[in-house]
């Protein structure tokens, strides 16, 4: 090949993205959509009557591998008991500038009272708005995520608070897919389970895709299903795209 034809080889990459639509957007004023278990923001949750989860053991402190956790339980006051049950959690802090999101506090928590919301944008200017305190991290009354000055939250992001953690299958017992094995929140009820393997799933309500869908191109062409195959299929990816663009318009 011939330099000048070396040269304009170079850009033919270029060349051909020219004619796409872009895929970048105007970020911060504009946003992608956030996937379902999207590791973000902890929250603490409430029972459906407002009494708090947290029931102070610790055990969410015990299991962080960075120690940004510091809870200390306190014995209920027989007048007017916090949690349900003998101890509540008395202070639980959150050190954001060392937590790492794994969600360890997440799966040791035993009454689901620690989980995690969408939203992963907020900076601080000094170190006392990293520490989030306990008065920070309760849910309102309405059963949705304190929204402090320096977070940037988005419509959606409170609405499927700890979503990614709802499991169906337990210890991989098929019996229990689609068995919801958890407490009410406040404002919100119980919530939907994932959707497993099997048709007994609420995509609408999780806000999960079926493997099968999100993952055809990696499936064996016998796997894949009737209407993402051939002529048919790439048309419905044509009208998906279309369908995508205009939303986030």
């Amino acid at each position: 090949m011939s330099r000048p034809l070396r040269f304009f080889g170079g850009f033919s990459l270029t060349l051909r993205h020219l004619a796409r639509p872009p895929v970048t957007v105007s970020y911060p004023q504009a946003k992608r959509p956030k996937q379902p278990r999207q590791h973000g923001r902890h929250v603490l949750n409430r029972y459906e009557d407002g009494m708090e989860k947290c029931i102070g053991c610790e055990l969410c402190a015990g299991a962080c591998p960075v120690n940004c956790i510091h809870v200390r339980g306190l014995d209920n006051p027989p007048d007017h008991p916090v949690s349900p049950g003998e101890r509540y959690g008395y202070v639980y802090e959150i050190n954001y500038l060392r937590c790492i999101h794994c969600d360890l506090c997440v799966e040791a928590c035993p009454t689901q009272a620690i989980t995690e919301s969408k939203m992963f944008e907020f900076s601080f200017t000094n170190r006392s708005d990293a520490i989030y305190t306990k008065t920070e991290l309760v849910v309102d009354d309405r059963g949705f995520p304190q929204r402090l000055p320096w977070e940037d939250w988005r419509d959606g992001e409170a609405e499927m608070t700890g979503g990614w953690m709802r499991a169906t299958a337990p210890s991989g017992e098929a019996a229990y897919e689609g068995v919801v094995q958890w407490t009410g929140e406040l404002g919100v009820g119980v919530r939907a389970p994932e959707g497993g393997q099997s048709e007994s799933r609420d995509d609408d309500a999780t806000g999960t895709k079926s493997l099968r869908r999100a993952f055809y191109r990696h499936l064996q062409s016998v796997d894949v299903l009737a209407d993402q195959r051939g002529l048919a299929g790439a048309l419905a990816q044509v009208r998906a795209r279309v369908a995508r663009r205009r939303g986030e318009k």
